[in-house]
C-alpha cells in the first residue's frame, strides 16, 4: 500500500494491506506487508529490493481509485509517459520507469477473467489496461519487472459500499486467492507466460 497523499493523510490502501496481513490469505501463504511512499524514486529502490531480498511467489500492489466506487483490478503497466509530479515534487528521469524496458508489461493473471468471476457473482470489481501514469502505474511495472509479471494491481474504492475495511479485506482475500490459482492453472493466464518459482507472497 501507499503513504500519505494529498487528502489522504492515512492513505486506504496502506490500511487495507494491514488488514489483508491480520486476515491472511490462509495458512500455507505468507503475507509480508510493505508502505510505499509516493515517491518514484524510493517506490522504483523498494521494489526492486523486495524482489531481491524476498523473492516472493506474487506481489499485490494497492492503491486507492479516487471518486469511484469499484474494484479495479489492473491488467497492464507502463513504462514512459510519467510528468505528474510525487510528494517530493519530482518526476522519473526521462519520465520512464526503467530504461531499455519494454513500454508495456501485462501481469500473467488474466484480470479480465479474474473481475469476470466476481462481476457473475454480484461484486463491483472490474478489470483495467490503463492503471494512470503515476505512482501507482510506476509501481505496478518495475514489480512487473523485477518479478517475471508475477504480480498485480488493485485499485480500491475510495467511496460506497466496499470502501468499507468489513467489506473491503474479505473480497480482497477472495480475488488474491483466485489470482493464486491462475498461477497454477495455465489456461486461464495471460498470453506469454514465465516460469514460477514458489516462495512467499508479497503485498507491498
Amino acid at each position: 500500500g501507499f503513504g500519505p497523499f494529498r487528502q489522504f493523510l492515512v492513505n486506504p490502501s496502506w490500511t487495507t494491506a494491514q488488514g489483508l496481513k491480520v486476515a491472511g490469505l490462509g495458512e500455507s501463504i505468507h503475507v509480508y506487508t510493505k508502505e510505499l511512499p509516493v515517491s518514484y524514486k524510493l517506490t522504483q529502490q523498494i521494489v526492486a529490493e523486495l524482489w531481491e531480498s524476498l523473492k516472493p511467489k506474487f506481489a499485490v500492489h494497492l492503491g486507492i481509485a479516487r471518486a469511484s466506487g469499484l474494484v479495479i483490478l489492473e491488467q497492464s503497466g507502463k513504462n514512459s509517459g510519467y510528468r505528474e509530479r510525487d510528494v517530493c515534487g519530482l518526476c522519473p528521469t526521462d519520465h520512464r520507469c526503467i530504461r531499455g524496458g519494454p513500454e508495456k508489461m501485462d501481469s500473467v493473471v488474466n484480470m479480465r477473467a479474474v473481475s469476470k468471476h466476481f462481476q457473475q457473482a454480484g461484486m463491483d470489481v472490474i478489470h483495467s489496461r490503463d492503471a494512470g501514469r503515476y505512482l501507482c502505474d510506476l509501481a505496478y511495472y518495475c514489480s512487473l519487472y523485477h518479478g517475471q509479471r508475477r504480480a498485480a494491481f488493485i485499485h480500491i474504492p475510495s467511496s460506497g459500499r466496499l470502501a468499507s475495511a468489513e467489506k473491503l479485506v474479505p473480497l480482497l482475500q477472495e480475488i488474491i486467492v483466485t489470482m493464486l490459482k491462475q498461477l497454477e492453472d495455465p489456461k486461464y493466464q495471460s498470453d506469454t507466460m514465465v516460469d514460477l518459482h514458489p516462495a512467499s507472497m508479497v503485498l507491498p
